[in-house]
């Protein structure tokens, strides 16, 4: 017997460029396609108003942060609130005393910040000096009450560690968002290139299998050149998909602009827990090894 919450989800990959105002306009229209398709949620990509600045250091960029509430999150609910959907939505945000941090807000169909989410794993990796900019996250690992359900909400370099997924999970979360910016350097040879998208794939369809939660991931798409005339640049792969508790693939967009939409059966989450025990079966007595900060060589 399945008591499930069916629900329609919307994901709006795309390009973006140095034009705000163009950035928004396109995260816009794929909201708003998603809702005239029946999507009750709608979640987009990391840092989706700007192009991501964060493949150059440069003091510059810090000009685009914004406070939350501020005017993406205000544009946003008020889209919630005119098309009645709960959206997801990302900001470079402008905190206190030279704070800076990478947060995803989720607003309600009242059109109000229901809560947010401060990016807690940051990368520095070439292309990716992310901790230049943002302060790792302060408002801890927390689901989201929406009337779609309750959201945990994480951060693209967050997708690839199992302590977050599950701790939202813990937190009785019903559905894993990513909003998400990764791409291939222009250098890396096909094989790589084909490795490191498996690779993200897998993990996050282990992130739901493992919690026996959907998880829905949107990436950005498109080729960004560094501000610094490098030369450098990073190829956004796109292929934002949903997969269910089980980890199997519901829909999977391509490389290019999309308005991806998916039905995820919330129902499901409860029905796996009784036939696959994972969390029954946990050893709590015997995780507090996982504090360690590096594995130990032998």
């Amino acid at each position: 017997m399945n008591n499930g919450k069916h629900l329609t989800v919307g994901l709006v990959q795309h390009a973006c460029t140095a034009s705000r105002k163009e950035n928004l306009e396109r995260s816009q229209e794929g909201i708003r396609q998603a809702a005239a398709d029946g999507a009750a949620l709608v979640l987009l990509q990391e840092l989706h108003s700007s192009v991501y600045f964060c493949q150059t250091e440069d003091t510059r960029a810090f000009d685009l942060a914004e406070t939350v509430p501020g005017p993406t999150s205000d544009l946003l609910g008020e889209l919630a609130r005119e098309l009645g959907i709960v959206i997801v939505g990302s900001v470079f945000e402008k905190g206190t005393a030279g704070l800076f941090h990478n947060t995803a807000v989720v607003l309600n169909p009242a059109g109000r910040l229901a809560g947010s989410y401060r990016k807690t794993h940051i990368p520095d990796d070439p292309g990716y000096s992310e901790k230049f900019y943002f302060t790792p996250g302060d408002l801890g690992i927390h689901a989201i009450d929406t009337p779609v359900g309750r959201l945990g909400v994480l951060v693209c370099w967050d997708q690839w560690y199992p302590e977050a997924a599950r701790l939202m999970a813990l937190d009785g979360a019903q559905l894993l968002l990513y909003p998400s910016a990764i791409g291939w350097d222009a250098s890396d040879k096909t094989a790589e290139k084909e490795r490191q998208l498996e690779a993200w794939v897998t993990v996050q369809r282990g992130h739901a299998i493992a919690n026996q939660l959907p998880l829905l991931c949107c990436n950005r798409t498109g080729t960004e050149w560094a501000a610094d005339d490098s030369g450098a640049n990073i190829e956004f792969w796109g292929s934002s998909f949903a997969c269910g508790p089980q980890g199997e693939m519901l829909a999977r967009a391509a490389s290019a602009d999309q308005v991806l939409l998916a039905d995820v059966d919330l129902g499901r989450n409860q029905e796996l827990d009784r036939v696959w025990p994972f969390f029954r079966d946990r050893r709590r007595d015997l995780y507090g090894g996982l504090v360690k900060r590096r594995r130990e060589n032998k």
